[in-house]
């Protein structure tokens, strides 16, 4: 199912599933939101601090994000910042709420639980991009063609190097993009939540603040489990959050091709999407696309719209 496409004008409700944000962080994400054409709207537990690290309570991080999909007039939902804290709201949604309901959902890093529970039990494709606090609070935080491509409605349109794409494995394949945050997609599995996979699948990854083995770790973790199973195509992150110097990208580089041997399909690396300090990349997770890799380069093609 897809969301009605986003226009300018639009309500769009801001939501803290997870950690606190700083307070003039997400007030600078509203007002380049405001810049933008849209009309945000915080909601109640958005600038909570408590307790401990978190945004509220569990119980007021689920009511808002469900007070913003049922309320008729918000068009988009955007999360202020990651963290921790998602995964907690599952058993507390109502999935009924949800599939009535079709708007994008816009976040990343542990957002990613929110990003299949979304997908897996409300057929909903969702958005991995630009938040409040880390991206749309920066002059160059968000990556306006995507955005716009990804939640307007674009049906045909690439993903290449100027968006930060590069070979690591050549090959050609098509599928559905899912994914999102590698160490979380890793966790949930032997959870009633875990990522369930699914045939024709292009899977994108990424990640932050993870030495080389442990990213290893995880795709070891996701194989024997059987989550790339019917996997067609990989697309990592850019993953710099996970390399300190050129000598831990090269042994990041070389432990993620351990961490896949024997997968047969196109690997691609350097989508600028999620952990980044650049421009970020709007992924519209549940759209069908194509990936082509080759020694020149890489390509991810959507060719279908992502919204109605």
């Amino acid at each position: 199912m897809k969301a009605p496409r986003l226009v300018k004008g639009a309500r769009v409700a801001v939501v803290s599933p997870a950690s606190a944000a700083k307070v003039e962080r997400v007030q600078a994400g509203v007002e380049a939101l405001k810049s933008a054409g849209y009309e945000p709207v915080v909601m109640p537990h958005a600038l909570a601090h408590g307790p401990l690290y978190y945004a509220g309570t569990a119980a007021e991080r689920a009511a808002d994000l469900a007070a913003a999909f049922a309320d008729k007039t918000i068009a988009a939902v955007v999360c202020t910042r990651g963290g921790w804290g998602s995964a907690e709201l599952l058993p507390l949604l109502d999935a009924k709420v949800f599939r009535e309901n079709q708007k994008p959902f816009v976040g990343y890093s542990d957002h990613t639980a929110l990003h299949t529970w979304l997908q897996q039990e409300c057929g909903m494709g969702t958005f991995h991009g630009p938040m409040v606090s880390p991206d749309w609070a920066r002059a160059d935080g968000v990556d306006g063609a995507s955005w716009d491509a990804a939640l307007g409605g674009k049906r045909d349109w690439t993903m290449a190097e100027a968006d930060g794409l590069e070979s690591l494995q050549a090959g050609r394949a098509a599928g559905v993009v899912r994914g999102g945050c590698l160490s979380i997609l890793a966790e949930s599995l032997g959870t009633p939540y875990a990522y369930r996979p699914e045939a024709g699948t292009l899977l994108f990854l990424e990640d932050t603040g993870h030495k080389a083995y442990q990213g290893d770790r995880q795709l070891l973790h996701l194989r024997l489990a059987g989550a790339l199973d019917g996997v067609q195509g990989i697309v990592f992150g850019d993953m710099e959050q996970c390399a300190a110097s050129p000598e831990d990208k090269r042994l990041l580089l070389a432990a993620l091709r351990h961490g896949l041997r024997g997968f047969a399909g196109p690997v691609a690396i350097g989508l600028r999407s999620g952990h980044v300090s650049g421009a970020n990349v709007t992924v519209p997770l549940g759209a069908r696309a194509e990936l082509a890799v080759d020694d020149a380069g890489a390509t991810l093609r959507f060719v279908e719209a992502a919204t109605a």
